[in-house]
């Protein structure tokens, strides 16, 4: 009767005779707790790869000669442990990426090359005063990487530089661009491990094609050609491109401009090595962006 009795009591309140006990642990909501992990391993699996390559740059005798550059007052991204309840950070995508490659000297061996000068920005601006080395640079560009419309001629290739567009990788990150560049790139990835390792550095976010034009004045960006990559635009600035880039803070103060990006210079010397163009030495003073601007059939050794 006893037992009767307190199993009406119980069911009129709701429970069972088995949640009257220490209820065990309820599993975490599921917010933004697992990105938090995600992003955590992460970051150790960059650590760890930092550390791989900072120990094979150190007995490398062909290691550049560089003494660190001050840490820039770049803002951190944010990170995971903010509460469970708040959205996720923008970093937490970051999480998805793959992890950053380690330095593998089976890679293929590029050429070292400088950009062509005809290629350089610089040469062929303003458009109007230039408008014979612009239309051989648009010429060079779309018989090698597609037609962009409104540039050049169809004739000299029918298909636009999206009809090439692929997936290519870069410490970790994923970007379309055009696969004529990715040997150069992989070349500038492999040198950046071997010999950057002292200069700690994990970028979170990588721009490649874009497909419309960005740029005035009758210039066309090399992004639409798939052969120019953004790194961190968030880190690295660009003091003299329209707002809001001007608009960083750092742009505001008078610094070298290795202090006014998050990216070690190390970085830019390995890029240089295998024909990309810094365009931080423009003036735009754009950090975060390289463009190739070398032969691209003659990257690779042997070819």
């Amino acid at each position: 009767m006893r037992r009767l009795l307190l199993a009406v009591v119980l069911g009129a309140c709701g429970r069972t005779p088995a949640t009257m006990g220490d209820a065990a642990p309820s599993a975490p909501a599921s917010s933004s707790v697992a990105p938090a992990a995600s992003v955590s391993a992460s970051v150790s699996v960059s650590a760890s790869v930092s550390a791989s390559a900072a120990a094979s740059a150190s007995v490398d005798p062909e290691e550049d000669d560089e003494p660190a550059p001050p840490a820039p007052s770049v803002a951190a991204p944010a990170t995971a442990s903010a509460s469970a309840s708040a959205p996720a950070p923008k970093v937490a995508a970051a999480a998805s990426q793959k992890a950053p490659p380690k330095f593998d000297p089976k890679v293929p061996k590029c050429r070292l090359q400088k950009p062509l000068p005809f290629l350089i920005r610089a040469n062929y601006t303003p458009v109007g005063a230039h408008k014979e080395a612009h239309d051989k640079a648009i010429r060079f560009r779309t018989e090698h990487y597609g037609y962009a419309k409104g540039f050049g001629d169809p004739k000299w290739n029918a298909y636009p530089p999206s009809h090439y567009a692929t997936d290519l990788h870069f410490m970790g990150l994923t970007a379309k661009l055009h696969p004529r560049i990715a040997p150069a790139l992989a070349c500038a990835e492999q040198a950046i491990l071997k010999h950057c390792g002292a200069f700690p550095y994990a970028p979170a976010v990588l721009a490649g094609i874009r497909y419309e034009n960005t740029y005035r004045g009758g210039e066309i960006t090399n992004h639409m050609y798939g052969i120019a990559v953004d790194l961190d635009p968030g880190r690295n600035t660009c003091c003299n491109c329209v707002p809001p880039w001007r608009d960083h803070p750092l742009c505001k103060k008078k610094l070298p401009i290795e202090q006014r990006m998050a990216m070690p210079m190390c970085w830019v010397k390995q890029f240089e090595k295998f024909g990309f163009y810094w365009l931080g030495r423009d003036k735009l003073e754009d950090t975060m962006h390289f463009e190739f601007l070398g032969d691209p059939d003659k990257i690779l050794l042997g070819k």
